[in-house]
């Protein structure tokens, strides 16, 4: 496999390997403007030439937009080979580049989130442990930061305490999200509607600065959905499934009023 990273230099003409195949859809557009922004911070995006969902995503811990102390480390926002690309080894080799330009660059090593059991949008735990991951920390919520030392006399990364214990103060539905996912560009706005047409009290609070992601109360800023303060999940919605929790929980009966 060929694999070409992205650059302010051509980021517009590549496509991102996501889900979406039109370059022109909100979602790409979104994604795109978030990566470019990031470059300067020593964001890495590595894919393979052929389209379809084979990258990997990293950058120095210090530039992630999640709240954890990981000074000296490098981050993987995203490690996501899926389709027909899965089963040739291909994890594999954009880990392993990822390891030797960490390396080169005098990093102590690797860290990402994931939970004790494989969930939507996190890594798998049973691949990370393979690759020889260990867990370094976990929030009250279940998710984990899993790290992968160069030394093992390195200090071990860890949750700021703002996301060990994932809550808000706010009433009704909140979601907590950033533009790194394509997807919120689109499924945001579908919940706002959704909310706002059944009567739900519903507020999305778009992070789009660094410092703000770095203390959030949750360790999955990307989308965190909570509800009375109390979080939910991490798992995208469309307005089907948000309709769907909205009817097992009660919430269309028992949410205040907008």
């Amino acid at each position: 496999m060929e694999y070409i990273k992205l650059t302010k230099e051509n980021i517009e003409t590549e496509h991102i390997c996501c889900a979406i195949s039109n370059n022109r859809d909100i979602q790409v557009a979104s994604k795109k403007s978030w990566l470019s922004e990031r470059f300067a911070d020593g964001l890495v995006f590595l894919k393979s030439v052929e389209r379809g969902k084979c990258f990997i995503e990293y950058i120095p811990a210090e530039n992630a937009w999640i709240p954890i102390i990981a000074d000296g480390y490098i981050y993987i926002d995203c490690l996501w080979v899926s389709g027909s690309f899965k089963g040739h080894g291909y994890s594999n080799d954009l880990l392993n580049e990822c390891i030797t330009d960490s390396k080169q660059k005098g990093k102590k090593g690797l860290c990402i989130l994931a939970a004790s059991k494989k969930r939507p949008f996190l890594a798998d735990p049973k691949f990370l442990k393979h690759k020889g991951f260990e867990v370094c920390d976990e929030a009250d919520n279940a998710v984990q930061l899993w790290y992968l030392p160069f030394d093992k006399s390195a200090e071990k990364p860890k949750f700021k305490e703002c996301a060990k214990h994932p809550h808000t103060n706010g009433e009704g539905y909140e979601l907590y999200y950033t533009s790194q996912c394509p997807f919120n560009a689109k499924y945001v706005p579908m919940l706002e509607n959704t909310a706002k047409e059944q009567g739900v009290k519903f507020k999305a609070i778009h992070i789009n600065k660094k410092e703000d992601a770095q203390n959030a109360p949750t360790p999955t800023t990307t989308y965190s959905l909570f509800y009375n303060g109390e979080y939910i999940t991490n798992e995208q919605m469309n307005d089907k499934k948000f309709l769907k929790l909205l009817e097992n929980s009660g919430a269309l009966k028992n949410l205040t009023k907008v």
